[in-house]
């Protein structure tokens, strides 16, 4: 006996359920009925507003209505033509409601949200900081966290040091009063010393990523990463600031009438060739770490306090100001220069140095200029000196015409920087909509 099913293509309803006319709770439908069904207006359920998103029966006229933009394949309880079978019914299918992800009303995992936000848009390289995770609070607690994290490792390193040279020659550092060197030796000590300065390096980087919740390359240029080979470019320029700037103090020196001592001479390559390799190892790490430092973290900490949201005519004018590089020139040049020990017009040369790399990290977009000036300036400071024998850093009162030796190559090299910058059409805002790839200078930022 020929079932129902067999002879007009639709299933007659459960043995158990009872019957119904034509219409009733329990008849159903052929696909020409369903489809005049799914055209009627059908009336709105106020428990299920319009738009929560959740699919309706075409065959029940009491079921939520559709939300605005829902493509007509997913009306009841089917999936849209092309669907991959055990994949959610809205990957792959075109037109799905705008807003609509996985994770919604049970289907799919959630998504999870990134640790770092992205960067933000149009905004010259002081103003990196400035995201939409920015709170007044972060540039504070991230300058203390790398201020006693960093102090705490150089600690941490000279223990080291003093553990591994009682091992080695029985005797510990002698640390007394008016004791000049940490571990009776002079490589040592110089060791020591730059690789302490190193290790603020990832110190910063860390917080950057920790306390500001950014990608640690934004410290380093507004395209979040540090740019090698425009770093390559300025290690020439560098290299040429340092032969111009030899030939400067050589003039300095006639001017003055300093005349070469005798005790001066060429140590010889036995003694000569490990302070070399410590400061060819070591002065790299440790000239970039106090770039990331002063003209990175600090540059960008004071610029992120922008203060847009002033209110007030007073207000207006310091947000006027601090949307401007120069408050964090000044104060990250200030606490660059606290950290040396020169006197007179050696504070100016080397608050200049510091101003200098600091602007040209804004005109330029990064820390790739300013990181070479440094480690190509500290690497002549340090192996002249150790080529007769010397490897301390003479610090104290410097006389205006070493100063004027040493300023003239900075300007030289900053004004052949910013020529190359435009020329290779560098980029120094972020990334936007209508941000142009290289800005006209370090403006405000509304």
């Amino acid at each position: 006996m020929s079932e129902p099913a067999e002879s007009n293509g639709w299933t007659p309803p459960d043995p158990g359920l009872p019957p119904s006319g034509p219409g009733g709770p329990h008849s159903p439908r052929r696909p020409e009925e369903a489809a005049q069904a799914a055209d009627r207006p059908r009336p709105p359920n106020p428990a299920w507003p319009s738009g929560d998103g959740r699919p309706s029966d075409p065959g029940n006229p009491y079921a939520p209505q559709q939300p605005s933009g829902w493509p007509r394949q997913y009306e009841g309880y089917g999936v849209a033509a092309g669907h991959v079978p055990g994949t959610p019914y809205w990957e792959g299918a075109p037109g799905y409601p705008q807003g609509w992800e996985p994770g919604l009303y049970g289907a799919g995992p959630p998504v999870k949200r990134a640790r770092t936000v992205e960067l933000p848009e149009g905004r010259p390289f002081h103003q990196v900081a400035r995201n939409e995770a920015h709170r007044w609070w972060r540039p504070l607690v991230g300058s203390l966290a790398i201020l006693v994290i960093g102090m705490g490792l150089a600690i941490l390193l000279m223990l080291v040091g003093a553990i591994v040279q009682a091992v080695v020659t029985g005797d510990a550092p002698d640390t007394g009063t008016g004791v000049d060197s940490i571990f009776g030796n002079k490589t040592a000590d110089l060791a020591f010393n730059l690789g302490s300065l190193a290790l603020f390096l990832p110190v910063a980087l860390g917080v950057a990523w920790l306390v500001q919740r950014r990608r640690p390359g934004t410290l380093s240029s507004v395209e979040g990463r540090l740019r090698w080979r425009w770093m390559l470019v300025c290690s020439g320029l560098a290299v040429l600031f340092c032969v111009v700037s030899y030939g400067t103090s050589i003039v300095a020196a006639l001017a003055l009438d300093e005349q070469s001592s005798g005790a001066e001479h060429w140590v010889g390559w036995g003694r000569f060739l490990a302070p070399a390799i410590v400061i060819v190892l070591l002065v790299p790490f440790q000239a970039a770490a106090e770039e990331y430092v002063f003209r990175g973290w600090l540059l960008q900490a004071v610029g992120a306090c922008t203060l847009e949201n002033a209110r007030g005519r007073v207000g207006r004018a310091f947000s006027t100001v601090f949307r401007t590089p120069w408050p964090g020139i000044v104060v990250g040049s200030a606490l660059f220069t606290a950290g040396h020990g020169y006197t007179s017009w050696g504070i100016l040369d080397i608050f200049l140095f510091g101003a200098i790399a600091a602007w040209l990290a804004v005109r330029t977009g990064g820390l790739e200029s300013s990181i070479a000036l440094h480690v190509f300036n500290n690497l002549m400071a340090f192996l002249l000196p150790a080529a007769v024998g010397k490897l301390d850093m003479e610090q104290g009162s410097v006389p205006w015409q070493a100063v004027a030796a040493d300023v003239i190559p900075m300007l030289l090299y900053a004004l052949a920087v910013v020529w190359l910058a435009r020329r290779m059409r560098l980029r120094n805002v972020t990334a936007g909509h209508d941000a142009p790839a290289e800005a006209p200078g370090p403006v405000p930022v509304s």
